[in-house]
């Protein structure tokens, strides 16, 4: 069987500069497809490095001659690329297998297949065992309803099969095949955190979280588990990337980091390969972990840690209840000073846009993230992402008022507030980024930093005009 694995032409998140991460779920699943069916012939095609646009995509298909189209889907904001992409497929070839997964068409299963034709089939949840199953039987309809995880159309009916039992080990899954994309490993970077030049590296430690926060999809997607690979593991699989592909800069993708040993053990292994030198590394993290995990911090750093995405998400106690935070206001300030203590750049990530919120309220966020003195802050509007109490609430209560997902992407306002129509949210988020980024001498004190790393993103979030891409949204 020929499968295409391919991640679609879109537009990248203004919000994060200018970037081109690797697809890093596809050549998950095209490795674990590579080592577990015999006689697959798997191909990605990364659009957005190759540059390939919607009419060179169709060649591309035509060209490939493929059984199966599997193509990325990652977020809600993308569901429209991913659409047009399969649709592209079955241009080509109206008898071509069309298949997508992640976690906004787990969500909507049933709505997708009723409203794109165009997908023949949905893997919902973790992808790897079933789509070699799928490989394996074939599109056959008596051959798809044998096959566990899916969602399909049976006499123009939508089917669910039952759910996929999750892997019990993730430290079995081979290395993620970047081999798979050699051809456009030096295209990969992210330009705020690393510079044009340092080629950038995905990589997965976990999978779920123990939390259960009512406007995250990550801890339902993964069946409200939280499943680690092994530090070894972890630090190996940086090793492969930085000695293979020269992979300088690496994002550890777990959705929580997590606190405790794991910490100080992942540091230690990831020195012991003798890469820290050549390496820098990013992961995200809750306030208190950052907490729990002081006393691994120097470890951390040594081992190339040198950029946190701390969830910060509010200043008031009551909105972290409502978000099932499980958090203190003032554990942000602690995170954000231990973290620059041990020269780690600390950001911080807030929210606005919860039903209670008002102007004075998210004038008060603004003055929180200043307080905090990170050296970095972003600001989202609260998302009712398909899959997550807050989106199920917000459907109850009809407060949703965009359908686009393409404006699904934390920079839309989606919903209105009690006392805010959504247009004065999407302006009290303009407001947030001119507040912290506007002042003049905020901005030389930043393009004039004695910390490298500060001067490099005040410099290169300046040359992007932030603030008029955010104004243009409204």
């Amino acid at each position: 069987m020929k499968i295409l694995f391919i991640e679609p032409p879109k537009d990248m998140f203004f919000v994060m500069g200018e970037y081109l991460p690797p697809p890093l779920g596809i050549i998950q699943l095209a490795a674990y497809l590579e080592k577990n069916v015999n006689g697959v012939d798997v191909e990605i095609l990364d659009c957005n490095a190759e540059k390939v646009d919607w009419k060179e995509l169709e060649k591309r298909i035509e060209s490939a001659k493929p059984d199966m189209v599997a193509s990325s889907s990652l977020a809600t904001c993308n569901t429209y690329s991913v659409v047009r992409t399969l649709e592209t497929a079955k241009k080509v070839d109206p008898d071509v297998m069309t298949v997508t997964g992640g976690q906004h068409f787990t969500a909507t299963a049933q709505q997708s297949l009723l409203e794109y034709p165009v997908i023949d089939v949905i893997v919902r949840g973790e992808g790897e065992q079933t789509l070699t199953e799928l490989a394996k039987r074939g599109k056959r309809t008596a051959a798809l309803s044998q096959v566990k995880g899916i969602s399909f159309r049976k006499n123009d009916l939508v089917t669910h099969n039952p759910p996929r039992p999750l892997i019990e080990s993730l430290d079995e899954l081979p290395f993620p095949g970047y081999h798979l994309v050699k051809n456009t490993v030096d295209k990969y970077h992210f330009s705020l955190m690393a510079g044009r030049n340092a080629r950038y590296a995905l990589i997965e430690g976990s999978r779920g979280c123990p939390h259960e926060c009512t406007f995250c999809t990550q801890w339902r997607h993964w069946q409200g588990s939280w499943r680690l690979k092994s530090p070894k593991r972890i630090a190996s699989e940086m090793e492969y990337c930085h000695r293979n592909f020269g992979s300088g800069f690496v994002w550890l993708t777990d959705d929580n980091f997590g606190a405790g040993t794991r910490a100080k053990d992942i540091a230690e292994e990831i020195i012991k390969t003798g890469i820290q030198d050549g390496i820098s590394w990013f992961v995200q993290a809750r306030c208190d972990d950052i907490i729990k995990n002081k006393e691994a911090l120097p470890k951390l750093r040594k081992s190339g840690l040198q950029w946190v995405l701390l969830g910060v998400e509010n200043s008031e106690l009551q909105t972290l209840e409502t978000y099932n935070k499980a958090m203190r206001p003032s554990d942000a300030k602690t995170a954000v000073d231990l973290l620059k203590e041990n020269d780690i750049f600390a950001q911080a990530m807030l929210i606005i846009g919860q039903r209670k919120d008002t102007i004075q309220s998210i004038e008060k966020q603004r003055d929180f993230a200043e307080s905090l003195h990170p050296d970095l802050a972003f600001f989202s509007v609260l998302t009712p992402f398909p899959g997550t109490e807050i989106y199920e609430e917000a459907q109850r209560n009809r407060w949703i008022e965009d359908f686009n997902w393409s404006h699904y992407d934390m920079a839309h306002a989606i919903m209105p507030t009690e006392t805010l129509s959504r247009f004065e949210v999407q302006e009290q988020l303009y407001e947030c980024y001119r507040s912290f980024y506007g002042p003049l001498s905020k901005k030389l004190s930043g393009l004039f930093s004695r910390n490298k790393l500060k001067r490099g993103v005040s410099r290169h979030m300046a040359s992007r005009g932030l603030l008029r891409q955010f104004k243009h949204l409204f």
